[in-house]
């Protein structure tokens, strides 16, 4: 059984942060960046990945993915059986975040549903039938903000952040992704492939080129060219999953936030870029913007919705609900 740490020392915390910023970072790499050896890095950073304290994965793009259907649901439920019922969400296929909020009575979690057809089986087939459950909203995710994702606990510098090789699902989101052509061999291949690659990702997302390889049943090249096309067309984004305490982020939070349409792409291009935002999404209902908040402490929390969110004109209304536990991120079981 993995048991993951307790706590970090300094440099293994901005290793730890080097590697949420840039998942596939290679070690040298991340020893130019936080002025280490290389040896030093491979030393500490095999610990980390061996019991469990960091894990590599992959997340795919819904809006890259036309059968997909990604929903936020706020679940209210009876508190004596919310961990219960945050487990089985958890252990669903279908989630990705599982996260037990205010006052430990509601659960937030993200789906990719396979379909409409999934959608409303979750909506009025499997949450109805459930008896710990008194009463959910959904919100469909319109749009990811992924300037967020860089985020680093405050650990490194702009400079140090910069010195890493920028992942391609940085780039500002162009939008819902253009009709495909119709099939050929050549592009039925590559499906293949980059089905195998995203899969063997998702286990492991610093398997080496010879492993996505095998598992694709390709060559190395095709692996590395295929996994630069999927990262350059947002297909898929790489993740580096760890408890964010440990990087002295001790107190989390999740903003539903209404916003004017008008300004809505604005607002949230403001926010994902602040250091303490680790996802912005866009989606329906009356808070039409989610923010997932990561900060130091509360002072730290009131700071940002006082100076980061306050003066911004077009959101009419918050909503602040802080995190209890943690369940599942990003498509991985917390341990």
């Amino acid at each position: 059984m993995l048991i993951m740490r307790q706590a970090l020392d300094e440099t293994d915390r901005r290793i730890a942060a080097a590697l949420v910023a840039s998942p596939r970072a290679s070690w040298r790499e991340v020893a130019r960046c936080l002025g280490l050896s290389e040896r030093t890095v491979v030393r500490r950073v095999a610990l980390l990945y061996a019991d469990g304290t960091l894990r590599a994965t992959a997340v795919r793009n819904p809006a890259r993915f036309a059968h997909l259907v990604p929903v936020v649901l706020r679940i209210r439920c009876r508190p004596n059986r919310i961990r219960q019922v945050a487990q089985a969400l958890a252990r669903r296929d279908d989630t990705v975040w599982v996260d037990i909020l205010g006052g430990g009575d509601e659960i937030s979690a993200v789906f990719f549903l396979e379909g409409p057809e999934a959608r409303n089986s979750l909506l009025l087939r499997d949450l109805p039938a459930t008896d710990a459950v008194g009463s959910w909203t959904a919100h469909t995710l319109l749009r990811v903000f992924p300037t967020a994702f860089r985020w680093t606990a405050g650990l490194l510098s702009p400079a140090e952040l910069a010195a890493l090789a920028e992942p391609a699902t940085s780039a500002p989101d162009p939008g819902p992704a253009s009709p495909s052509p119709p099939p050929t061999q050549s592009s039925t291949q590559h499906h293949d492939v980059d089905t195998a690659l995203i899969a063997a990702l998702t286990e492991d997302g610093r398997a080496t080129y010879t492993d996505l390889a095998r598992r694709a049943g390709t060559t190395a090249l095709t692996a590395r060219r295929r996994l630069e096309s999927l990262l350059a067309g947002q297909v898929l984004r790489l993740a580096t999953e760890l408890d964010l305490a440990l990087l002295g982020a001790q107190t989390e939070a999740l903003l539903w936030i209404a916003v004017r349409p008008g300004a809505l792409q604005e607002t949230a291009q403001t926010l994902s870029g602040h250091p303490h935002v680790r996802f912005c999404a866009a989606t329906t209902g009356p808070a039409n913007l989610v923010v997932a908040v990561a900060a130091a402490d509360l002072d730290a929390l009131y700071t940002f919705l006082t100076d980061a969110v306050g003066p911004l004109e077009a959101v009419t209304a918050i909503d602040v609900t802080p995190l209890l536990a943690t369940v599942k991120r990003t498509g991985l079981l917390r341990h």
